[in-house]
């Protein structure tokens, strides 16, 4: 697997096709498309349904080798890349976030938690029928050109979403319990969550302590750290400083940054200050993440 020599290539939705904010498209063959087969991160979200036959997946720092029939989860910014040369049969959706939202407030505080499962195994044909009906209702009305065809898709994207989270119930039963609390959420608590972290999302390099967040959401500190630990079971400053780790292990991995750059481009104080903030997190130095994570996956 080769490194971006340069900037990791980011995929706009809104490139392919102005003035979209969704889209359905299938792949099929032996061969991955060779923009699928380089690193690069999509600005929306993204869901592929893997019908027939396997993939081979980089996802940040895991390697999946994906078996039909299982759903493909990637959220924004996140780097991956397909690999492989069997037969596979998939679709796919592209959609951003405010194509969504709008749609699931006050029944998914937290809908995009699931994208952190990254692979949704279907373990039935039920589920199997299920998944296929919305695919292909969303893919038909996108091809038709009738009247309130986005109200559709939207209604249709966000039946098909809450049916996804249901594998998630299904892959682990002693988590069953984690959908339930973000499922019944009131309406406030809903909006807090999904906007800590949107702004982490966009401010993490330069906002880094819960206060700040607090303030741009106009609570408390302690209120913040509350409602994001019984939702996530972590703190609001460990969401903060995993997404900074998470930055930095992007660049070390899939581009050619030296510690030092690295360290500037997440507005550390200096090259040493990241050596141990990343340590702290990881238990290895810069250097040593990316000497074995290139290792691991060449």
């Amino acid at each position: 697997m080769k490194h971006n020599q340069a900037q990791i290539p980011v995929y706009d939705m809104a490139a392919c096709i102005p003035g979209t904010n969704f889209i359905i498209k299938r792949t099929e063959g032996n061969s991955v498309p060779s923009y699928m087969a380089i690193p690069h991160r999509h600005t929306d979200y993204k869901i592929s349904f893997l019908q027939e036959g396997e993939v081979t997946h980089y996802t940040d720092f895991e390697k999946y080798t994906i078996k039909a029939p299982a759903l493909l989860m990637l959220a924004p910014d996140q780097v991956h890349q397909q690999t492989g040369n069997s037969y596979y049969k998939m679709m796919h959706i592209s959609f951003n976030k405010e194509f969504l939202l709008t749609e699931t407030q006050g029944v998914l505080a937290c809908w995009e938690c699931m994208f952190s499962q990254v692979v949704l195994p279907v373990l039935n044909s039920e589920q199997m029928q299920e998944i296929s009906v919305y695919l292909e209702l969303m893919y038909q009305e996108f091809k038709d050109n009738k009247p309130q065809k986005g109200l559709i898709l939207k209604n249709l994207l966000n039946a098909f979403i809450i049916c996804a989270g249901r594998l998630v119930n299904c892959k682990n039963d002693t988590t069953a319990a984690v959908p339930a609390v973000v499922v019944n959420m009131d309406y406030s608590q809903n909006r807090i969550v999904r906007q800590f972290k949107s702004l982490i999302d966009e401010n993490f390099v330069n906002a880094t302590q819960v206060t700040q967040y607090a303030d741009m959401l106009y609570v408390t500190p302690g209120h913040l750290n509350d409602l994001i630990k019984t939702v996530t079971g972590k703190t609001a400053k460990q969401i903060i400083d995993e997404r900074r780790i998470l930055e930095a292990k992007r660049l070390l991995f899939w581009g050619e940054h030296s510690v030092k750059e690295i360290a500037g481009r997440l507005n550390f104080e200096d090259d040493a200050y990241f050596n141990r903030f990343f340590k702290k997190h990881t238990g290895n130095t810069p250097a040593l993440f990316q000497r074995q994570i290139r290792e691991k996956y060449n």
